[in-house]
């Protein structure tokens, strides 16, 4: 079969199992306070997912959620506003959270289980009526003390809210004589945490005077997705793969997050964030662990996170020189014309920021010495598309020297995270006929033809995680101060120099320079942005 030939839809009935498909338990009582509630992460995908909890039947049937915001309003208000966003996603191709119709049976057991608290985020007083709530809730809803903070805010309030809980006591976890724990306390930290290595480490420390490591959830959506979370299962429950997944098989590794969208009405947090602090430091360095990490000692949570530590413990500082940015001007993105970054709302009109981020890394270890990892990201590109691309080194060609053939083409498996989440092996196959004439053709397996497709925002399976306190999906202090410290010489060799932008055309496939990255090391080339079934022949 060649690349471009359709690919037959298997039935989902030709599945193997072997054993029936595991469904998660509700998880235990708990209160989830969420800092934030009136904000657009809240509505937008932890509202949608707490929503999916409660269709699949996993929200704690004990269960609380309280809103805290600095807007005034009441639960009925509250509740009102979050239902009348679910009816707006429903049926939208286009939404984060899309689903046929609101399950109202569902919406009702969570919607009865809402409580609003109003009050200044920074104010002592806040606290006391938030300690008021949850005693409240407990006596209603039998939460058992069990409390989730979920910080949807500014991360320049990470640090208060934290010290605030800690000095009202809030985040205390009960243990008797014994030292068993009575009820437990969790954070939910979301990104960006830190800027940079210097306040990474100034908020972890922060941070860590009042939790201990276990209480945090750095949170990441990005690690939500099931196509990502499968690159371990595919890596090590498959033992055909282990003896060539090393330097010794493969040339190099490409990492692909590429965003069709500009950065819209965002371009405030954009023009003090940008491409490299956004995507980098936690969505990119999240895969490139989970395909270079060694096998761990078990599934739980210590034994993977210390693997993947290890992976950003074996990486050099990046050279600027290993390193392109790029910013978009006008063009044609998916048959639109769209606008130049420099002239979006609340960007400058001499802009220094970048949409684009393209690397090579190094892992100095005994399975990666010398093996690249390329990787790229930026917004208004040709297409959306997050792969991963592992490229095997080529045959030797003695075997085909008296033959017509040329060329041998690399043999590539390509983890596809979004939006055609699948996997595919492109190999070398002899054409039917009389002449050694080789073709390239390639095994395609897509989650959507084997695996039926439910509701997903990438947030259900963290907030499950939380409740139920396992941290494996979860970055810890080390992991989070090592990333930065990888990326660190990039910022301030970027924070120094004025950049020529814009250097790429929205709707292409990035900057020319970006291209240089991979050629100057041989024969590399990016593979096109663009999904296989839109290629070319």
């Amino acid at each position: 079969m060649s690349e471009n030939q359709p690919i037959p839809t298997p039935p989902t009935s030709q599945v193997i199992e072997s054993s029936p498909r595991h469904q998660a338990k509700p998880a235990d009582p708990c209160a989830m306070v969420i800092f934030g509630a009136g904000g657009d992460l809240t509505k937008r995908l932890v509202m949608p997912a707490l929503y999916n909890l409660s269709h699949t039947n996993v929200l704690p049937k004990n269960f609380a959620l309280i809103g805290v915001d600095l807007a005034e309003g009441t639960a009925e208000s509250w509740r009102n506003h979050l239902y009348d966003t679910l009816k707006s996603f429903v049926g939208n191709v286009d939404a984060e959270f899309d689903v046929d119709q609101i399950d109202e049976t569902a919406w009702k057991r969570l919607a009865e289980k809402m409580s609003y608290v109003q009050g200044d985020l920074t104010k002592p007083d806040l606290y006391e009526k938030l300690r008021s709530a949850l005693g409240d809730a407990e006596k209603t809803h039998g939460t058992q003390g069990n409390t989730i903070f979920y910080l949807a805010v500014a991360d320049r309030f990470f640090g208060t809210v934290v010290e605030q809980l800690g000095q009202a006591k809030l985040s205390d976890q009960d243990e008797n004589d014994s030292g068993k724990r009575q009820f437990w306390r969790r954070v939910v930290i979301e990104k960006p945490f830190g800027h940079s290595l210097d306040s990474a480490r100034e908020l972890n420390a922060r941070i860590l005077r009042t939790l201990h490591e276990d209480q945090i959830f750095r949170i990441d959506h990005f690690l939500g997705k099931d196509t990502v979370q499968s690159i371990m299962a595919f890596r090590f429950a498959n033992g055909l793969f282990e003896p060539i997944w090393n330097r010794d098989r493969i040339d190099h590794v490409q990492i692909t997050v590429a965003e069709t969208v500009g950065v819209e009405q965002r371009g405030k947090f954009y023009e003090a964030t940008g491409a490299l602090r956004d995507m980098v430091p936690n969505h990119v360095f999240t895969l490139v662990s989970m395909v270079a990490m060694e096998p761990p000692t078990g599934f739980d949570a210590a034994a993977i996170r210390t693997k993947k530590a290890e992976v950003f413990a074996a990486m050099p500082a990046v050279n600027p020189a290993q390193a392109v940015r790029g910013q978009y001007g006008a063009g044609t993105v998916l048959g639109k014309q769209v606008k130049a970054y420099r002239n979006e709302p609340n960007v400058a009109t001499d802009s220094n920021i970048e949409t684009y981020v393209a690397m090579e890394l190094e892992i100095d270890n005994w399975r990666w010495s010398g093996v690249p990892f390329y990787f790229r990201t930026g917004k208004h590109m040709s297409h959306r598309n997050t792969e991963i691309a592992i490229r095997f080194k080529q045959a030797p060609y003695a075997a085909f020297r008296d033959t017509p053939v040329d060329t041998l083409r690399p043999n590539w498996l390509v983890l596809r995270i979004s939006p055609d989440e699948g996997i595919s092996l492109q190999f070398e196959v002899k054409r039917r006929g009389q002449v050694v004439d080789l073709a390239a053709v390639k095994m395609d397996f897509h989650y959507d033809d084997w695996f039926p497709k439910e509701p997903n925002v990438g947030y259900e399976t963290l907030i499950y995680d939380v409740m139920i306190g396992d941290q494996t999906l979860f970055m810890r202090a080390d992991m989070v101060e090592q990333a930065w410290r990888i990326v660190q010489p990039v910022l301030d060799d970027w924070a120094a120099k004025k950049a020529d932008f814009p250097d790429y055309d929205s709707g292409s496939d990035g900057p020319k320079a970006a291209d240089k990255l991979l050629a100057r090391d041989g024969q590399r080339a990016w593979r096109p942005v663009c999904p296989p079934s839109e290629r070319k022949p």
